[in-house]
């Protein structure tokens, strides 16, 4: 089901219309009868995996190492 507001309602209800979303209306918000924006839930984000990069990534035992003066002057902008 999709709920249609307007910018006004949306603003002082924004409470509640996040409830509707939650619970699976569409809600459109309007300005002077048109819909210029809709709210709708957002698709759960799945759960982190720690370590998926382990052992896929390498850095090299320089990456610490001054960097020469010609980098350095390019990365200053001079």
């Amino acid at each position: 089901m999709t709920v249609i507001v307007n910018v006004h309602e949306a603003k002082t209800q924004l409470s509640r219309l996040l409830a509707q979303v939650e619970a699976g209306e569409d809600v459109v918000i309007a300005r002077r009868g048109e819909p210029v924006a809709q709210l709708v839930a957002c698709k759960p984000r799945g759960q982190r995996q720690p370590d998926v990069l382990k052992g896929k990534i390498v850095i090299p035992d320089d990456f610490f190492d001054p960097l020469p003066e010609e980098e350095l002057v390019a990365w200053e902008g001079k």
